[in-house]
């Protein structure tokens, strides 16, 4: 199976009244990221302020190109206790997801997750979250549609600019 070009995984745990250094002592490690709920934050790339609506505490992976998921997760969860219990105290409080973010360059691309690393994540009762993100691909009038019609893509599925 051919891998998708690029993966970034990320550990959240959400709930309104979250206390970021709560987690951080629990889990044994420092957030990439955290926020409490109605903490004011400036936008980096508009510049706005918003108050934030949900605490969140975010581990952040390295990303990876190509795709390794499994590679991702085991350095996330090796940071992390690997006491059971405390994983399992957590998600009974609070939203426990693994956010991944699954590029393409190409149009069949494919990832594996294996058995090991889906037990680890159901263990700690971590949902496991895929955003796929298909390649980005520059069409000609004259190109064959993409939509497999067989028709030049001016003639087929080319937008209206009516």
């Amino acid at each position: 199976m051919a891998h998708l070009h690029r993966s970034v995984a990320t550990l959240r745990i959400a709930i309104n009244d979250l206390v970021p250094e709560r987690i951080t002592k629990l889990l044994g490690c420092e957030p990439t990221h955290s926020q409490t709920k109605g903490q004011i934050v400036r936008g980096h790339k508009t510049g706005q302020e918003r108050v934030i609506k949900v605490g969140m505490w975010r581990l952040e992976a390295t990303d990876c190109e190509p795709e390794d998921l499994d590679k991702q997760v085991a350095e996330l969860l090796g940071k992390c206790t690997q006491d059971l219990s405390i994983w399992s105290s957590l998600s009974e409080q609070f939203a426990i997801d693994l956010f991944c973010g699954l590029f393409m360059e190409e149009s069949n691309e494919g990832v594996e997750i294996s058995a090991e690393t889906m037990m680890a994540l159901g263990q700690r009762g971590i949902v496991l979250g895929l955003d796929i993100y298909g390649p980005v691909q520059e069409l000609k009038g004259d190109d064959l549609c993409p939509c497999g019609s067989g028709k030049a893509y001016d003639e087929c599925c080319t937008p209206s600019t009516k």
